[in-house]
């Protein structure tokens, strides 16, 4: 989840003109932002657009049939500034994703579109199975998820009694980075969020010198129901005051992929029903330190302790480019893969692995001609560091020993304390 606030930290000693300056700039993006997305178009017209993986003309109207489903897609989300849309940038997940279904003519607008996500994944954060949820066009009168508009017109629909090919359709039009791998039809009530059982997560990082054991087992106090206000960022400010959540399994996995030991690399897979904002990075991040042999495993019960240890220490999180969500789980959701479509997606990711692993290899020719040359022994770096962001200081300091963050009640008091200011200007205003 990323978090865009336009409001200063230091909104008390603002003064009201100042206050009302800033609400109006905000009220200006917000109109910005609802003009790129609504769709031109009006009741009394209808478009038509060809579609490149059918023989026939697509039309779209306001009283045709709609039908609720579920999208299953993948992304690499190194390039983009998180999944959601914000104002200040267009280079969103959600954005690209919505044009698509716009310049499609496969919905109205978003707003109409009864639109649910599964994950708000962060800026940098990729996905294979990513699940949104959405009223689109269809080609049937009847069928499950099928909704009747109360302006229908039978003689303007154009009635098949084939399914649109939502992803074949949608991934001739998305970039590279974003494709559509299934389509699920789904009742009317299905949200992508809501009705999700559980998530799945992965991350990859280099061994080097890392003590996998050590972070199996420090990884392993981490599963089951807990209050994860220390080993997340605490986001009161969007409402969040609870930080119970369930991990169903943490696994750390040494991948066999060559034998070149020093280089090789790890898989960790976390398993829960939802996630706090940046969970999995801070528990990589603590991971990481005990990996390390900087932090013992007993700091995972400690930082869990929130009674005895109520603020969050200061540390880093763990980069976000390794972290993909790898998997949604739902009950009675039954995926339509399309061979073809399939292809076209295996097809552009081999082109895209190709040039990433040409790149991989050339690095690691060069490394290993620099490792003949040096006289050094120990040449095994602790690689896992450049995952972890910020200053290193040269003598260590253990997490308990550093200063911390505020308490989720001193927390709570101040965004209330700030909220009722802003009612007050607006109110004025």
């Amino acid at each position: 989840m990323e978090t865009n606030n336009e409001i200063p930290e230091d909104l008390e000693s603002l003064s009201k003109l100042e206050l009302i300056s800033i609400i109006k700039r905000l009220k200006t993006h917000n109109a910005k932002e609802s003009n790129k997305i609504i769709h031109n178009c009006s009741k009394e017209h209808y478009f038509k657009a060809k579609s490149q993986t059918s023989t026939v003309d697509i039309y779209i109207c306001i009283g045709i049939k709609k039908r609720h489903i579920a999208l299953k897609f993948l992304y690499l989300g190194w390039d983009y500034c998180g999944f959601a849309v914000q104002s200040h940038t267009e280079k969103t997940i959600e954005a690209d994703l919505f044009n698509a279904l716009l310049k499609t003519k496969l919905l109205e607008s978003r707003e109409t579109s009864n639109y649910h996500r599964c994950g708000r994944t962060d800026k940098g954060v990729s996905a294979f199975s990513q699940v949104i949820s959405l009223d689109l066009r269809s080609n049937l009168l009847e069928g499950k998820g099928i909704i009747t508009p109360e302006d229908f017109k039978e003689d303007m629909h154009k009635v098949s009694d084939k399914e649109i090919d939502y992803p074949a359709i949608l991934n001739r039009v998305l970039p590279d980075e974003i494709k559509v791998i299934a389509w699920a039809p789904v009742e009317t009530s299905f949200s992508a969020r809501f009705d999700c059982k559980r998530r799945t997560y992965k991350y990859w990082f280099p061994i080097g010198k890392l003590d996998i054991k050590k972070m199996q087992e420090g990884g392993s106090k981490l599963i089951g129901e807990h209050d994860f206000r220390n080993i997340c960022k605490m986001d009161v400010g969007n409402g969040v005051v609870n930080y119970w959540r369930k991990i169903f399994s943490l696994d750390i996995t040494v991948l066999n992929t060559s034998d070149d030991r020093p280089y090789e690399l790890a898989e960790l897979t976390v398993v829960g029903q939802a996630f706090l904002w940046h969970q999995i990075r801070c528990i990589v991040s603590l991971l990481f330190l005990i990996g390390q042999g900087k932090e013992d495993c007993n700091i995972i019960d400690k930082l869990l302790d929130v009674e005895n240890f109520p603020r969050k220490p200061q540390y880093d999180m763990a980069s976000e480019i390794p972290l993909v969500l790898f998997e949604t789980s739902y009950e009675d959701v039954e995926w339509i893969y399309n061979e073809e479509s399939l292809k076209f997606v295996i097809k552009q990711l081999q082109s895209m692995w190709t040039q990433q692993s040409v790149k991989t290899i050339i690095i690691r020719k060069m490394l290993q001609e620099l490792e003949n040359m040096s006289l050094s022994k120990d040449l095994i770096l602790n690689q896992a560091e450049c995952l972890i962001p910020g200053v290193r200081s040269r003598i260590y300091k253990r997490l308990l020993d550093r200063p911390c963050c505020e308490s989720l009640e001193e927390k709570i008091k101040h965004y209330s304390k700030k909220k009722k200011k802003f009612e007050q200007v607006i109110y004025i205003y």
